[in-house]
């Protein structure tokens, strides 16, 4: 079996070497062959060079727009199965081998897996909470996702018409593509990917509750409007 993981990295040299070190480091079967591929954006630091010594496949997308530089990662891949990840997250030892494992079955279309953050307080807990809560009742999750290449094909890639959220858009309709056919999504729990907090650490513990806070706000920042706040909140975060 082949897979390709597609990492999105801006200015990411303090994180991507451990995203990286997760993937290389992980107890997987042998048969299972693992390309990673990173997708530059805006880069200024020492990403690259530290992507191209933990040897990953290096592309390029500077657009403000996190479905088109999935989408860009996506297009260089050319195995059956996918995963996106981000940059500043890193996968426990047997992510690869669960996924292996679910990907075997008649029935499988591919799905998300636990998150959590690398460390807790009251405000990053009511935060996370504020998401996974709904995201539970919807049988959806959010950060990592695993695929296969037709399917992404088949239901457009991320919408480029979302600039936030295009991840959990991108499950919902690949849950809605599956049921089609029969396949199912999984989250997988046995295992889990890990997120830095560097958002929290900028902008205070209680930064999920003030953003989603302000659904209507939200709405218009995930279509492209409110520039500044996009800016500042998703895509000039300081690395």
């Amino acid at each position: 079996m082949k897979i390709s993981i597609v990492i999105p990295a801006h200015n990411e040299e303090k994180y991507i070497g451990r995203c990286l070190t997760s993937i290389n480091d992980q107890i997987a079967p042998n048969d299972l062959q693992v390309e990673t591929i990173v997708v530059l954006n805006r880069c200024t630091d020492k990403t690259e060079e530290i992507a191209k010594l933990h040897g990953a496949t290096i592309v390029s997308n500077d657009s403000k727009n996190l479905s088109e530089i999935r989408n860009t990662g996506v297009a260089h891949t050319k195995t059956e199965w996918v995963i996106t990840i981000d940059a500043d997250s890193w996968m426990s030892k047997g992510v690869l081998a669960e996924i292996y494992k679910h990907s075997k079955l008649p029935n499988s279309l591919g799905g998300g897996i636990k998150i959590v953050p690398e460390r807790l307080s009251p405000g990053i807990a009511v935060g996370y909470g504020m998401m996974l809560v709904p995201a539970f009742f919807l049988g959806l999750s959010f950060g990592m996702y695993w695929f296969k290449r037709s399917d992404f094909d088949a239901i457009g890639g991320f919408d480029e018409k979302l600039h936030i959220a295009e991840d959990v858009d991108f499950l919902r309709r690949l849950k809605s593509h599956g049921r089609k056919s029969g396949r199912r999504h999984t989250t997988i729990s046995v295992e889990s990917v890990t997120t830095s907090c560097r958002k929290f650490d900028e902008f205070g513990d209680w930064h999920f509750v003030r953003i989603f806070g302000n659904p209507l706000r939200v709405k218009r920042a995930m279509l492209g409007g409110e520039r500044k706040y996009l800016d500042k909140y998703w895509y000039n975060v300081k690395r």
